[in-house]
């Protein structure tokens, strides 16, 4: 399926590993040049792209980084067709110990981050009719004890995630989200080693153990989630707008 995203401009945050990293690898596949934004440096994995791309060391919880971000894009490429945003990763633990500095950075990187840099890149994409995905997570979906700041976060960006969408209609800006379940990024896996460690079990037992649990049939790879964003970005899904998907293996059973 020709997915017709040759020479479209993207913005991936969080693009460094992980998700955000196959999403970058599966849209320069589909011809798109692309700005990767994370905090650590990027010049490597951006000259491992087969397309042109502006690697960029920015925190996005600092208040100005999505000018910065959206301006550099602008200069180097000319126009803005779409945005994913990607970056957060939120503190686990028991509620009661969780800091008011913890929440408050769990909300500067995911949801204040996505705010800015959506406010920021909202005219370009009415420019060019693009669209904005949020990388966002099912933690959002279901409240867990140990999950008090992501799920959290999560469900305001969902929550978002409608409110621009609405907006879209309007303006010819689609909006919509992905809800990753159990991904086996880094994160995944240092979850499995402590649990194999606790357990005192092999990864390989931790492994099925941990999904059994979840009641899915096995962990999903970060490009199953990559190749639905290159889909949502594309005109095959011209129609979908507001849709929060669940690409979580069946673990969501919930309305």
């Amino acid at each position: 399926m020709n997915l017709e995203l040759k020479n479209k401009i993207a913005i991936i945050t969080g693009a460094s590993k992980g998700i955000g990293n196959s999403i970058a690898r599966i849209l320069s596949a589909e011809g798109m040049k692309l700005t990767l934004v994370a905090r650590s440096a990027l010049d490597e994995f951006s000259a491992s792209l087969p397309t042109e791309s502006l690697p960029l060391s920015i925190d996005m919880r600092h208040a100005d980084s999505a000018a910065r971000v959206v301006d550099a894009t602008l200069e180097r490429f000319g126009a803005l067709d779409l945005l994913v945003n990607n970056a957060g990763a939120t503190k686990r633990g028991d509620f009661l110990s969780l800091t008011d500095e913890e929440w408050t950075d769990g909300f500067a990187l995911k949801f204040y981050g996505a705010m800015r840099l959506s406010r920021a890149s909202w005219l370009h994409l009415m420019q060019s009719k693009g669209s904005i995905i949020n990388i966002i997570g099912i933690g959002g979906r279901t409240g867990s004890a140990e999950f008090a700041i992501g799920g959290t976060v999560n469900a305001a960006l969902m929550n978002l995630t409608k409110v621009l969408a609405d907006r879209g209609i309007k303006d010819g800006v689609r909006v919509n989200a992905i809800n990753p379940g159990s991904i086996a990024t880094e994160r995944l896996q240092t979850r499995i080693k402590s649990f194999a460690a606790e357990q005192n079990i092999s990864m390989e037992e931790a492994t099925i153990q941990m999904a059994k649990k979840l009641n899915i049939a096995r962990f999903g790879e970060s490009e199953e989630i990559a190749r639905t964003v290159a889909f949502l970005a594309s005109p095959q899904a011209a129609y979908i707008q507001g849709a929060i998907l669940d690409v979580d293996g069946g673990a969501t059973r919930t309305l």
